[in-house]
């Protein structure tokens, strides 16, 4: 009879494992919100180009969502847990800006931009808190940024002079 070999659920050392949760967990949390207040405002738009702006803040969530999940994806790939319920996300993401009821595009566009803002404070920490740490999870961290810098900038010539 052979012994059953126990093999390891991560190839990453759980010191750098715990450092890169460190980081990315908060982004998880931000981008889960962003997520619940990003389909708030696509419900609640208002306004002369209700639809683009309605039709845009989907494909936003639709790209954070995929964010939230790569992120999170590469702290159970450590070998560790992320605690993403609402209860949690509620408790440790940054208040939102958008309104609880309708708004005007203009506002809701500004709201939304200011909860990527937000966010992109949490992910430029990770991104240069994980270069010393793990390299991977640093790429994360600078796809999610990129990507949410780039839907800013989507949302805010919608209303730029």
């Amino acid at each position: 009879m052979s012994k059953a070999q126990t093999v390891s659920t991560t190839a990453v050392d759980p010191t750098v494992a715990a450092a890169a949760a460190q980081f990315l967990s908060p982004v998880v949390h931000g981008l889960e919100a962003l997520v619940v207040n990003g389909k708030q405002a696509h419900w609640h738009v208002r306004g002369a180009n209700f639809v683009g702006v309605h039709e845009l803040l989907d494909q936003v969530v639709a790209r954070v969502q995929d964010f939230a999940d790569t992120a999170a994806e590469r702290i159970v790939a450590l070998g560790l847990p992320i605690d993403s319920r609402l209860s949690t996300v509620a408790e440790k993401a940054a208040k939102t800006s958008v309104p609880a009821g309708f708004a005007q595009s203009e506002e809701i566009i500004n709201a939304v931009v200011s909860d990527i803002d937000a966010i992109l404070v949490e992910v430029k920490a990770a991104v240069e808190g994980l270069d010393a740490v793990d390299l991977t999870s640093q790429d994360v961290a600078i796809e999610i940024q990129r990507g949410l810098e780039k839907d800013r900038w989507f949302l805010i010539s919608h209303v730029a002079a």
